[in-house]
């Protein structure tokens, strides 16, 4: 059985980690997004089909035009920030399966997400979960995160999206950022208000 991770650790990723919405001007590079990228893509997804696809916008152009489809309360954090990620969902995600899947199982699993709904709803609900192991892996690399959905889809599906079955699900600035612009921290519900035993 594994150790469970020091509390150190546990507080990086969660206990005293935060919603960051002003940056240090320090870049991340590309070696980091590498690693980055490296480690969250193990993460599960249903079949394995990783529909999550992902634009690093870190060019001045790159942030102008992401913001611009962002609202107003959101541009400036995409501006400061080194780096936003796009995170996008690829409703043809089922032809990377040959790739991805058993090859006895890929036929019946392709099979099964052509049918009206199944790509969409398991697209959303994969890219969603890899966008959650990004911002943990993120924090777990000593970077600070900043996820953002205040934006247009069509816009920024028409900026970076043109032409794919890739269609956007969330934004999420990179970075290190700076302390003395957080907000005081929100409450979370406790446990007897979000569960249940049956």
């Amino acid at each position: 059985m594994l150790e469970s991770l020091d509390q150190q650790a546990l507080d990086q990723l969660f206990r005293t980690a935060r919603t960051y919405h002003d940056w240090q001007d320090v870049p991340v590079s590309d070696d980091s997004l590498r690693s980055l990228y490296d480690l969250f893509r193990w993460g599960p997804t249903s079949a394995n089909s990783n529909p999550a696809r992902f634009v690093w916008v870190r060019s001045s152009e790159g942030k102008a035009r992401l913001a611009a489809e962002a609202a107003e309360m959101n541009r400036p954090k995409i501006l400061a920030a080194p780096v936003t990620v796009i995170v996008g969902q690829d409703l043809a995600f089922a032809d990377m399966l040959p790739k991805l899947a058993p090859p006895e199982r890929v036929e019946k699993l392709q099979s099964y997400f052509a049918q009206d709904g199944i790509a969409e709803s398991t697209a959303i609900r994969n890219s969603s979960l890899q966008a959650a192991y990004l911002i943990i892996a993120a924090r777990a690399l000593g970077l600070d995160c900043g996820p953002m959905s205040g934006f247009s889809h069509e816009g920024v599906d028409a900026a970076f999206f043109n032409g794919t079955q890739i269609r956007s699900n969330l934004i999420c600035s990179l970075g290190y950022g700076k302390t003395e612009s957080l907000y005081p921290r929100g409450p979370r519900l406790a446990f007897e208000e979000a569960n249940t035993f049956r």
